[in-house]
């Protein structure tokens, strides 16, 4: 009995010498803040391993020193994987790394607009720091359903195939896609430059280009005007992974700025394959498990949460849009590859440059059968949709009787006359990158050349007759143009000026192309030509004869 008391007394007095501690320990108050501080294991390419960070956060900041941080970005049971935000040679095993409890953020401003800054916001344009007026997190949810209005509004980039058959409206997404060298950030670059006076902030997001090529954009966007509106994001090859994995992300935060004022924002990243290169290779280095064609398992999350926070906000969230033109690369035409099927079932529709259509001369590019929006029309004024519904028809038809007399010799008068004027409306859309057309201007060729107007006129003087048309209206009838542009559509009075601008047009110029083909085809039916060319095939050497007995 006694042995039984003493050991229910050592017992309850264990229980109380617990119950104080706990009591303690949950009434300490530490003097001056917690700090979740670890070391650096290994370092190396960019991508440092930490361990002994065993509160820190996805995508929160590690301090290394007081200028070099990083991003954890792989959370492991012993280790942190972070990726540094610029130089880390000076960094090495051993050195301490502190979680600071913050998310990246960057500085946004309106005075950001004609300036060029890398992913963390520093001005690299050699011109004063730029002073920001809010920071924002570069990793957003994307916007709910209902912030979100309707993309009833164009995005007028000044090429016609496009604005035409292919439109584009604020709060699109529209990926641009095709092989290397066909001319895709052309088509951006032309957009930007038409966006003089539209009121739209554009931003440029170069990812993994040369610096010389980034040099160049920003000389031809000062050239004609238009870093006065646009930002240029750089992330350059000669940048580390890490910042051109943040680069399009940066471009995204400064363009949800501008929008989340009630403004309209452009935003182009060019191009979203060097982008997954880059995050596969800091995917690699972290050690993560591999997929198809090496890419981590996220590698679809990393596009679809950037391209879905493009959008049009409603009207009681301000009007304000953000329209997404990301650029993929493709191998050989292949659009079924990991990467482009991916972004295609995020965008709302593609642009496809093809490499025959480029090299045959036909720029822009565009393969108007493998090329899609899925916004359509109600991203198109009335005046274009009036005549871009007969344009798509006559393209269709012209495409189709195309491919079928290649077979056939003879045609009748119909198909050849369908066949001349797909030939005619295809000059039409050729388009040289750095002449961006008016939609008024765009209205009056494709009204002219589907309705019949320049059926006469011989196809390799198509180009002439419509630099010779825009001059004529513009001399004569730009009342007619400045009617299309301020009512954005072809009511029955301007359509009747309209036709007779063009019959004018015609009556003054018309012979002018009739005798230039009359007099090519009768230069041609001289003796002396048939003689000369005669002249100029070489004689053989050794007659059939001579072959025959050899």
């Amino acid at each position: 009995m006694a042995l039984k008391r003493l050991l229910k007394m050592r017992k309850n007095k264990t229980t109380d010498i617990a119950f104080f501690l706990q009591k303690a320990i949950n009434q300490y108050k530490p003097e001056g803040k917690i700090q979740n501080v670890g070391k650096i294991l290994q370092i190396g390419d960019g991508v440092a391993k930490v361990s002994g960070l065993s509160k820190i956060g996805y995508h929160e900041l590690v301090a290394f020193d007081q200028k070099t941080f990083g991003l954890a970005l792989s959370l492991e049971k012993d280790s942190v994987g972070v990726i540094i935000l610029g130089p880390f040679q000076h960094l090495k095993a051993g050195d301490q790394a502190t979680a600071t409890g913050k998310i990246l953020q960057l500085g946004v401003s309106d005075k950001m607009i004609g300036r060029i800054i890398d992913p963390l916001g520093r001005p690299i344009d050699g011109k004063p720091a730029i002073v920001a007026s809010k920071n924002m997190p570069l990793e957003r949810i994307a916007p709910g359903v209902l912030l979100r209005g309707s993309v009833n509004t164009p995005v007028q980039t000044g090429i016609t195939a496009i604005d035409a058959i292919i439109p584009i409206g604020r709060g699109q997404r529209e990926l641009i896609i095709g092989d290397r060298s066909t001319g895709k950030s052309s088509i951006p670059l032309t957009t930007i430059i038409n966006q003089k006076g539209k009121n739209m902030i554009c931003i440029y997001v170069a990812i993994g280009q040369k610096e010389s090529f980034i040099a160049q954009t920003a000389a031809t966007l000062e050239k004609f005007g238009a870093m006065e509106h646009t930002i240029i994001v750089a992330a350059s090859a000669s940048d580390s992974a890490s910042l051109q994995y943040l680069a399009p992300y940066t471009g995204c935060t400064i363009g949800e700025f501008f929008a989340e004022k009630g403004q309209d924002a452009l935003v182009v990243y060019d191009d979203l394959s060097k982008h997954a290169w880059a995050y596969r290779e800091i995917s690699l280095l972290l050690k993560r498990p591999s997929g198809r064609e090496a890419y981590p398992g996220d590698v679809f999350y990393l596009h679809s949460r950037l391209l879905e926070r493009a959008c049009k906000y409603s009207k009681k969230h301000g009007s304000g849009s953000l329209t997404a033109l990301p650029i993929i690369e493709t191998q050989a035409g292949d659009l079924s590859a990991y990467i482009p099927t991916n972004v295609i079932s995020i965008t709302d529709g593609q642009i496809y440059l093809e490499p025959d259509l480029f090299y045959n001369g036909i720029r822009p590019a565009i393969n108007v059968g493998l090329s899609v929006s899925r916004v359509g029309g109600a991203a198109q004024i009335k005046a274009m949709k009036q005549v871009a519904g007969k344009l798509r028809l006559e393209m269709a038809a012209y495409r189709e009787l195309a491919a079928f007399s290649q077979f056939s010799s003879d045609l009748d008068s119909a198909t050849k006359a369908q066949i001349d004027r797909g030939a005619r409306i295809t000059e039409i859309l050729k388009q040289g990158w750095d002449e961006p057309r008016p939609i008024e201007n765009q209205v009056l060729l494709i009204f002219a050349a589907t309705n019949g107007y320049l059926d006469k006129i011989p196809v390799d003087k198509i180009k002439t007759a419509e630099k010779k048309l825009l001059e004529f209206m513009e001399r004569k009838y730009k009342n007619v143009l400045k009617n299309i542009a301020k009512q954005k559509t072809l009511d029955e009075l301007i359509e009747k000026e309209l036709r007779k601008a063009l019959e004018a047009f015609l009556k003054d110029y018309g012979d002018e192309f009739a005798e230039q083909e009359t007099s090519n085809t009768e230069e041609l039916n001289k003796p002396e030509s048939v003689e000369k060319t005669n002249a100029e095939k070489p004689e053989p050497t050794e007659s059939i004869e001579k072959i025959k007995k050899k």
